[in-house]
């Protein structure tokens, strides 16, 4: 009697006490019907950066700093199963994956593409629509006059053309495409350095909410619009932070002027919180300490009530 008390109260204590699993409960955010998607932040060069021998890239290269794809977004309609990129950039291909793996699956791959210059982080990576890649005919890709122009009389882009594997789909400054019944986009011309085309910034306006994506511009007081008032009559305004300040690169900055994040900073100093959280920098260069993620330089400004875009990031429109 004894002997089997003593194996009762030791299998009881075994049991006792053994650590109980805790229940995981993951819970996923459901999307919006119809919303934005962050799919890059860096500029044209992306991160790492070529021929880049700073402390910044070799972080990346220590396993510090993550990849940081060149900027683009995607704009995602659940309801209506369709979306679309803005910018072709050369991380296009990881880029149309990410949009497929954890947005939406469509046979199209994707419903259209939106250029906004000439630049190398914003067109080459048509790419890889071409026979070398995905090889599919009728790839709707949006483009000012001269940007249509350029692909046209300029190999390997005439190619594309030329086959069919993208069709060129004409916009005009300020002249209002409409996508479906919940989605329009609209572009408008930015002053930028026009080597081979025009520039435009985007205003993509949904059912409840309307963005501004101006990625690219020489400095906001060469704009005749103004970019305070602009940034009044959206609810997001993805805004151009190639540098942090002057200091930042030995080169100089009238070969690719920018606006500093410092100077949009003082540009909006005297505006409420409310209008100073709509703007959300993006298109960072390699230097840009706000590229990386705990920066104190990020911190600071974040402070003031900006937002920096960051990938994997979704608003709803």
């Amino acid at each position: 009697m004894k002997l089997k008390l003593f194996f009762f109260l030791f299998a009881f204590t075994i049991v006792s006490c053994t650590p109980k699993k805790e229940a995981t409960v993951t819970t996923e955010i459901p999307k919006p019907n119809q919303y934005i998607t962050i799919l890059g932040t860096a500029q044209d060069g992306g991160f790492p950066h070529i021929g880049c021998q700073k402390e910044c890239c070799a972080n990346y290269y220590r396993g510090t700093y993550k990849k940081q794809k060149v900027v683009s977004l995607g704009l995602v309609d659940v309801e209506h199963t369709q979306k679309w990129i803005f910018e072709a950039t050369p991380d296009m291909s990881t880029q149309l994956a990410d949009l497929e793996q954890h947005h939406l699956k469509t046979a199209t791959i994707i419903d259209g593409v939106f250029l906004t210059h000439a630049h190398i982080g914003h067109y080459t990576g048509l790419m890889y629509f071409g026979r070398e890649a995905l090889g599919k005919q009728g790839t709707k890709v949006y483009a000012m006059p001269t940007m249509k122009s350029f692909l046209e009389t300029n190999g390997p882009w005439s190619q594309l053309i030329s086959i069919k594997n993208i069709e060129i789909h004409s916009l005009q400054n300020d002249s209002t495409i409409v996508l479906n019944s919940h989605l329009k986009v609209t572009p408008f011309l930015i002053p930028h350095r026009d080597e081979f085309s025009e520039t435009v910034g985007y205003k993509i306006s949904g059912s409840k909410k309307t963005a501004l994506f101006i990625p690219d511009i020489d400095k906001w007081h060469t704009w005749k619009k103004s970019i305070i008032e602009e940034v009044k009559k959206v609810d997001y305004a993805f805004l151009d932070a190639t540098f942090f300040n002057q200091k930042e690169v030995k080169r100089a900055m009238t070969e690719v002027p920018h606006p500093f994040i410092e100077e949009t900073i003082a540009l909006f100093k005297d505006e409420s919180i409310e209008t100073k959280n709509k703007v959300i920098f993006i298109h960072f260069n390699h230097t840009n300490p706000a590229l990386q993620k705990n920066s104190k330089e990020k911190k600071q400004v974040e402070k003031l009530g900006f937002r920096f875009a960051f990938e994997g990031q979704n608003y709803e429109l």
